[in-house]
């Protein structure tokens, strides 16, 4: 049986997704196709991807080690057919939300005044890895414990975290709040790049209601709106400023912690460097 880049591509979908009628139409297929895909590849390697039932897909530990293979083998593929590239290789870094936050701009200055043959792309990826796992990007700026297979992380700094409320609402005329002062509020969460769960409050304690959504954007416009309220790094209060958002200091909520994570042993050779930079902003400031 051949395998083709499009069943790779399939695969890494249904890994991202969880979902199989999600990952076709995130590749505008029909889930037959995708089901179809997955089955093939299944079938050439002899093992089970997938645990999949009507109303749930989990990869297997196969699975799970497939998937750092394929994500390398289509970032390669990519790669050899992007004439640019050939010329300058570029490392992409990628983040979900709030980049590197206050450091994002001395950054992009420093990289491009010291290392102005390799340029530093960065991209915004709504997703948990922000591309990394699919091979979307070289490196990437994650927020919140990152533990999967196959990743390698470097701690960058911590950041406090704060509040998001409606602007308009009583939480906003409060000069700062904890987490109690939190937990009667629905909880939005951003289900798929977001940091912050009912686990953050002590059992029982947290807020009985959340509502999910699945990127920044619509975080941000679900809190305006008044149907919750959110927790998020400070970092956000300046990158994502909203007009009917208050950002207020939570004073008992842990730190969050920033990490530069790239795959294990298919690092872009200027990552040390990145990652060097990196510790010398947040020393200076």
């Amino acid at each position: 049986m051949s395998i083709e880049m499009r069943h790779l591509r399939c695969f890494l979908a249904i890994a991202e997704e969880s979902n199989l009628t999600r990952a076709a139409n995130r590749l505008h297929l029909t889930q037959p196709a995708v089901s179809r895909a997955l089955a093939a590849l299944e079938k050439r390697l002899g093992v089970r991807l997938a645990e999949r039932s009507t109303h749930h897909l989990a990869l297997t530990a196969e699975g799970r080690a497939f998937r750092d293979k394929a994500a390398a083998a289509v970032a390669a593929f990519d790669e050899a057919l992007d004439a640019g590239r050939l010329r300058r290789r570029p490392l992409r870094l990628g983040h979900p939300w709030s980049a590197f936050g206050p450091y994002t701009t001395p950054l992009l200055r420093r990289w491009q005044s010291e290392q102005p043959g390799t340029p530093l792309e960065l991209l915004r990826i709504d997703d948990r890895t922000a591309g990394l796992t699919r091979g979307e990007v070289d490196a990437a700026l994650l927020r919140g414990q990152v533990e999967i297979p196959g990743l390698v992380k470097e701690l960058l700094f911590t950041e406090p975290r704060v509040a998001a409320v409606p602007a308009d609402g009583p939480l906003a005329a409060r000069a700062s709040l904890t987490l109690a002062d939190l937990a009667p509020e629905p909880l939005i969460v951003n289900r798929v790049s977001g940091t912050t769960s009912p686990a953050l409050w002590p059992p029982d304690a947290g807020p009985a209601t959340t509502v999910t959504v699945t990127n920044t954007d619509d975080w941000l416009t679900a809190i305006a709106a008044a149907r919750g309220i959110g927790v998020t790094g400070a970092s956000t209060t300046a990158v994502h400023p909203h007009p009917g958002v208050a950002y207020r200091p939570l004073s008992d909520a842990p730190p969050l912690p920033v990490f530069l994570v790239w795959r294990e042993g298919t690092a872009h050779p200027a990552i040390p460097r990145l990652a060097a930079l990196a510790h010398e902003l947040t020393a200076e400031a």
